[in-house]
């Protein structure tokens, strides 16, 4: 569980509805059903007709990652490759093949199959960067789909005040109904502007945030893999893939 975004995402809700109650409102009043028909309705209609299917289903799933997902370990990671790197030292890359599967990430078992099978260094460089570019549009894109959701909610909102004013001006000869539009208007301002400012545009940010550090991490698999077929020692390629930890704290202090 990733619990600045849990806080986040609380923090942010709960503080309007405190202001409008320190402001005299209630909960109730910012409660309309036809503004958040107008408003959620419309906007994923936008981003449904925008995007690919299999896109939309990616951005749905990838939501899981914003509030939990990957939690990258760095040393973990580099522990991992130095044991095959002695095992591939000790043994020949070629008695990797076994343990191969059993690695915690996919890239790291394409590279040590690969490597195991005998493939050339720079097809298999080739093939481990392809996969991570894959990865990279596929997150990307989910991004996307929410900075989306996020630039189309407030004009949403913004149709829906229109249509609430629409409403108020054809009963103005009757007080009683000018309320209900007049809600409508103001509410579905809220609920576009809101949604697109402490949930979709901070998802598609925090997905991109995060992907940084797995980016990163895939990066040091494919250099580790390289290494270990080039026969460097243990030492060495643990060296080499300490630089990748003093680099993401850089990034991170950026």
């Amino acid at each position: 569980m990733d619990i600045s975004s849990l806080i986040g995402a609380v923090l942010g809700i709960t503080c309007i509805l405190i202001g409008q109650a320190l402001e005299g409102g209630n909960i109730g009043q910012l409660l309309q059903i036809t503004a958040a028909f107008i408003v959620f309705g419309g906007t994923f209609g936008a981003v449904i007709l925008s995007f690919p299917r299999e896109v939309l289903k990616d951005a749905v799933i990838a939501l899981k990652d914003v509030f939990a997902g990957e939690d990258v370990d760095f040393d973990e990671t580099i522990a991992e490759i130095i044991k095959f790197a002695v095992k591939g030292r000790k043994e020949g890359v070629i008695a990797l093949e076994k343990d191969a599967k059993y690695a915690s990430d996919p890239l790291l078992v394409l590279g040590l199959q690969s490597v195991s099978d005998g493939t050339d260094p720079v097809l298999v460089r080739q093939m481990l960067e392809t996969q991570i570019t894959l990865q990279e549009e596929k997150v990307n894109a989910s991004a996307k789909v929410w900075e989306s959701a996020g630039g189309y909610s407030p004009t949403i909102g913004i149709i829906g005040a229109v249509l609430g004013l629409i409403q108020v001006m054809q009963n103005l000869s009757d007080p009683s109904k000018l309320g209900a539009g007049i809600a409508v208007a103001f509410v579905a301002t809220v609920y576009g502007v809101g949604a697109a400012n402490l949930l979709y545009i901070p998802c598609a940010n925090k997905l991109k945030y995060k992907f940084k550090k797995i980016l990163l991490k895939k990066e040091m698999i494919t250099e580790g893999i390289l290494s270990i077929q080039a026969g460097e020692s243990p030492a060495l390629i643990e060296r080499k893939l300490q630089a990748y930890i003093l680099d993401s704290h850089m990034k991170e202090s950026l």
